[in-house]
């Protein structure tokens, strides 16, 4: 029979390596409010999480084995490019309540920004009231957006990130400066120009309302407005 002391080390081994923490996925399907999320984790804690509010109706279909059968939102196309900056980032498919998501988010990163995408900043003011320490509109319906709202107080930091060719009806880029006005030192307004040949429909995820080409501009200016708040 080996020593106590040899016992003692082989049972805090087995202690170690049965309740150690297993290593969390780069991406992984969870439920949140009634519908799935994909959540992205860095290697290490995150410094900072990132609830990702795609644009149209929200009903990216996302699948059981996570994958996505709409995948032509910008939101969508980017969602693991803040891993790298150390940064957490939670994909909201239709269903996924954005209450649920802010307190799961709560547990994993100590600041959280939402990130919406057209259509998804209509969602915005409604969860305002779940203290976000920053927003980000991009390509958004800022008009819609200002009437929700009693004034610009109840917005934390706030970036506006938008193409200057952007011709959508509801996201036009002339909607911006008035908003910007409004809301006075609240908002930052980040303009994005240039980019690759622009299809599909002016409002559509591949025209200038979907940042094509310069999707690694406008997740450098979340990244940079999301590290600066404290």
């Amino acid at each position: 029979m080996p020593p106590v002391s040899t016992l003692a080390r082989v049972l805090a081994l087995t202690i170690a390596v049965t309740f150690s923490p297993a290593p969390a996925q780069a991406e992984e399907v969870v439920q949140i409010g009634g519908g799935r999320a994909i959540l992205n984790l860095p290697a290490g804690r995150p410094s900072v999480g990132l609830i990702l509010l795609p644009g149209g109706d929200g009903d990216i279909g996302i699948g059981d084995d996570g994958s996505i059968d709409r995948q032509g939102n910008w939101i969508v196309r980017t969602r693991g490019a803040y891993r790298s900056a150390g940064m957490a980032s939670l994909l909201l498919d239709a269903g996924a309540d954005v209450g649920s998501a802010m307190a799961y988010m709560r547990r994993i990163a100590p600041r959280v920004v939402l990130v919406a995408m057209s259509r998804g900043s209509t969602k915005v003011p409604g969860a305002l009231s779940y203290n976000p320490d920053g927003v980000v509109f991009a390509s958004s319906m800022l008009s819609t957006v200002q009437g929700s709202l009693w004034s610009a107080s109840s917005l934390p930091p706030t970036l506006v990130l938008h193409h200057r060719r952007d011709e959508c009806r509801v996201t036009h880029a002339a909607d911006v400066e008035p908003f910007a006005e409004w809301a006075g030192s609240k908002v930052r307004v980040r303009w994005i120009d240039g980019g690759s040949s622009p299809s599909g429909r002016i409002c559509g995820g591949h025209h200038w309302h979907g940042f094509p080409g310069r999707e690694s501009a406008v997740v450098g200016a979340i990244i940079g407005f999301a590290r600066a708040i404290r």
